[in-house]
């Protein structure tokens, strides 16, 4: 193989680029030309193809920066329908004339459903990204969980339901255990959570703080290294009335609580507790007003004014309880230590399995108590439910303890493998050096994609 083309698809993570790096540098060790394919998926509905050669002479190009956060190629949500053969054809033929002879798609669990359509066309495999950590399985056997039921609400007549599980769950059996970009996210999460809880004591209030994890828990768990008070998941439904009752009592021990919830959470009936729109994200994905703000809302209700008044800490609980949204934050920035190094890693073993003539594969990132985190490849197929449908990884029940509302001990001990040694030397040190350096207050921000675009080339016009 002498030549493969790289893309980038979906949300924005801090790894990305250290994805790619880690291809490229592959790449480069084995006289292997890499293409990157500007704005994901979008830029092969374009018959021009914007794309950069990353490795001329087989040497990276400068703009290629495993310590920047985002994607110097450009992302996007659009995606190729695996329904409409003359779009797979169309883009096929356009990559052939490009001489890319198998492809890497840097994404998560939606790239991965739409990825083996083109491993029909030629040799494809998919580097893993997300920071909600959902693309995976907590055991090789999961997918097989699934049945379908019949719902005529739903959009084709049915709809997916996990069956109870009969698996004993082991961390030495999760496959893929940790996606890029999961780690920093929760470094900026768990950041916040600490920057939030001197305001809550200070003003003697009762704080809830969103983060990200539509139906992952993931980050709201290792957000638990900020020491908030509770920590509530999308996976389990929270006790209301025992949410009240730990939340007055400590708040009458030490005049202020910190609450960690996830973007998904739900009630006893399953529906998300953020007030729904009937909007969309170019994903697809129903568009959440605020789980945090439907949070506030009930413990407003069920708390009372009384309760702070009697405390003499606030007229009302509207006033005593707020709420923060970490936000967009965890999705970006410079990624730490264990991000950089794995991502790379991964980024490199996408780049072997085409080399090896493997196909329709995923680079995973396994861990092993006694051996420690290490990369394989792993058949895409293995992630399927038996209809051929990938569902996204949620928080295995086993790592929360919903009674005590904070990660249980095998939850401890899945987190603390990735978070021990997270952070490098050199993190703190960059910060250092280039937040307040004085050049920032004169010189203007100076975009990668500025110098990204000279870079681009383009394939002849189709003519019709």
């Amino acid at each position: 193989m002498k030549r493969i083309g790289i893309l980038t698809a979906g949300g924005d993570t801090p790894a990305l680029n250290a994805t790619i790096h880690g291809a490229v540098t592959r790449a480069n060790q084995l006289k292997v030309e890499v293409v990157g394919l500007i704005k994901g998926f979008n830029c092969l509905f374009n018959p021009r193809v914007p794309h950069v050669h990353l490795n001329p002479l087989y040497q990276n190009i400068p703009e290629l920066d495993p310590t920047k956060g985002g994607t110097l190629i450009g992302s996007s949500r659009d995606f190729v329908d695996p329904n409409k053969k003359d779009d797979l054809d169309m883009v096929a033929s356009r990559l052939q004339k490009l001489g890319i002879e198998g492809l890497i798609c840097i994404g998560g669990d939606g790239t991965l459903n739409g990825l083996q359509p083109f491993a029909e066309r030629l040799p494809t495999v998919l580097a893993p990204k997300t920071i909600d950590n959902d693309l995976g399985l907590n055991y090789p056997s999961e997918p097989d969980e699934y049945v379908r039921v019949n719902d005529a609400t739903a959009k084709h007549g049915f709809r997916y339901k996990r069956t109870e599980s009969h698996t004993q769950f082991d961390l030495n059996s999760i496959v893929n255990y940790a996606t890029p970009g999961y780690a920093t996210a929760v470094f900026v999460s768990a950041s916040g959570v600490e920057r939030i809880r001197t305001t809550a004591e200070s003003h003697r209030r009762i704080a809830i703080i969103e983060v990200m994890g539509r139906h992952s828990g993931y980050i709201a768990l290792g957000s638990t290294y900020g020491q908030p008070d509770i920590v509530l998941v999308p996976e389990i439904a929270p006790d209301l009335e025992l949410l009240v009752a730990r939340v007055k009592h400590l708040y009458d021990l030490q005049k202020n609580v910190v609450i960690v919830c996830g973007e998904g959470i739900v009630d006893e009936q399953g529906r998300e507790l953020g007030a729904e729109t009937k909007s969309t994200d170019p994903a697809g994905n129903v568009v959440l007003s605020g789980a945090s703000e439907a949070l506030r809302s009930k413990l407003i209700q069920m708390i009372g004014d009384k309760f702070f008044q009697l405390y003499r800490r606030g007229e009302s609980a509207k006033e005593a309880i707020f709420t923060r949204k970490v936000g967009h934050t965890q999705r970006g920035g410079r990624p730490i230590l264990f991000d950089r190094f794995y991502a790379a890693a991964q980024g490199a073993k996408a780049v072997e399995l085409l080399v090896e003539g493997r196909n329709n594969a995923v680079s995973v990132l396994q861990y092993n108590t006694t051996k420690g985190f290490f990369v394989e490849g792993y058949d895409a197929n293995r992630f399927r439910d038996r209809w051929g449908l990938i569902h996204a990884r949620k928080m295995h029940p086993a790592l929360y303890d919903p009674k005590l509302m904070k990660p249980s001990k095998l939850g401890m001990d899945y987190l603390m493998p990735i978070f021990t040694d997270a952070i490098g030397e050199d993190d703190m040190e960059h910060t250092r050096r280039t937040l307040f350096a004085a050049g920032n207050l004169s010189q203007p921000y100076h975009s990668i994609n500025t110098d990204v675009h000279k870079r681009i080339r383009y394939l002849q016009a189709e003519t019709v």
